[in-house]
């Protein structure tokens, strides 16, 4: 058995196997360098690739509640009171043109003259058969009560008389049909026609309007009915007047409210007493209401528009070096006012949007609020308008 086990162990050791003993240590200690160094690069390249990033540099504006003065801005047109495009009843040929185009004209100004001496003369001779019929029934009214004449012829005198003055009056409104009067005081459009022209009956002459006054139309958001009623104040401003207010009031509102829009439309009317303004103008017309109290007004820089709709950025945990970290908080907003809108909900007092800068942030990081613009925004407080543009 010994014999044996000596056998075994010089079987062993022999000098191939003492040769492959350093070769397999060396190649486990290389694996183990390789591998720490394998680490320590992984850790490196980790630790370079997220370096401690600087608090990006922002201008902020911290919120305070003030009012608001409210108004309503639409976009409207003028309209005449009156305008009429004038036309002849019945067709003639022109006789006479008794007007100039531009011309200012009083109510009842005859205007043009159609050919009517047909006319005149049937007119003639039934006011004669009306005057010899009226002879007729005052002699009748005379005779017939003493007998001397029938009943029924006085009845007969009656009946012709009536009849031909009916006559006379029928040619008296076929000759005012030929003379074309102004139905009310204005100023003559353009002058479609010419002496001798044949006229058909719905030609078009001229315009005839009426400068002053002058109606608003304009429309409304539905919501804004409960702030609208006759005789309301109506700023009204036109490109051909630019630094020039006109004053009018309301007169009629709509009582429908269109299905389609969900607008109501609103008509003002406008003295006009100097004749600056035009029928058929575009204007904007602007009513006051009353003004909202403790509203959120920030600048048009702190929002952000996206599909998602609008957002601003919020510093929260501000420290006393005027380090934060930051918060996106979606709003709603309202109407502008110039430089600035009103904020109907997201924000309340006291909290510090970033107004400069913010699409400057990454994700994740720390922001410095600059001291120009903390300083600004406690300085507001007495009197709130919000800077850091």
């Amino acid at each position: 058995m010994e014999n044996n086990l000596n056998k075994t162990v010089s079987h062993i050791d022999t000098p191939v196997h003492r040769s492959i003993k350093p070769i397999f240590t060396s190649v486990v200690g290389l694996v183990i360098v390789f591998g720490l160094l394998f680490v320590w690069k992984t850790s490196r390249s980790e630790s370079s690739s997220h370096p401690a990033q600087p608090p990006v540099l922002v201008s902020a504006s911290r919120i305070q509640s003030r009012s608001v003065p409210a108004d309503i801005q639409a976009i409207g047109s003028l309209e005449a009171v009156q305008e009429v495009l004038l036309a002849p009843d019945t067709a003639g040929r022109i006789t006479g043109i008794h007007f100039e185009a531009g011309q200012v004209v009083k109510e009842g100004t005859l205007l043009v003259q159609l050919y009517d001496a047909p006319e005149q003369a049937d007119r003639v001779a039934a006011a004669a058969k009306a005057a010899f019929s009226h002879l007729q029934l005052s002699r009748s009214r005379e005779l017939a009560p003493t007998g001397a004449e029938p009943r029924e012829l006085l009845e007969q005198h009656q009946t012709e008389y009536e009849q031909a003055q009916a006559e006379v009056r029928q040619l008296d409104a076929r000759i005012q049909q030929k003379s074309i009067h102004a139905p009310f005081a204005g100023q003559i459009g353009i002058r479609r026609i010419n002496l001798g022209q044949y006229l058909h009956a719905g030609d078009p002459i001229a315009t005839l309007t009426r400068l002053a006054p002058l109606y608003v139309n304009f429309t409304v958001p539905q919501q804004e009915l409960a702030y609208l009623e006759p005789g309301t104040q109506v700023q009204v401003t036109a490109d051909s007047s630019p630094d020039k207010v006109f004053e009018a009031h309301i007169s009629s509102i709509e009582p429908r409210i269109d299905e389609e829009t969900r607008n109501i439309t609103v008509q003002a009317l406008l003295p006009n007493a100097d004749h600056e303004l035009k029928s058929g103008m575009y204007v904007t017309a602007r009513l006051q209401l009353p003004a909202t109290t403790d509203a959120i007004v920030v600048p048009l820089t702190a929002i952000q528009t996206s599909a998602y709709g609008d957002s601003v950025v919020v510093v929260q945990e501000l420290n006393g070096e005027g380090v934060g970290k930051v918060v996106t908080a979606p709003v709603k907003t309202g109407r502008r006012l110039g430089d600035n809108v009103l904020i109907e909900q997201g924000l309340k007092t006291g909290d510090l949007v970033i107004t400069a800068g913010q699409l400057r942030i990454p994700p994740g990081a720390q922001v410095k609020v600059s001291a120009s613009s903390l300083n600004n925004s406690d300085a507001a407080k007495s009197a709130p308008v919000l800077e850091g543009e």
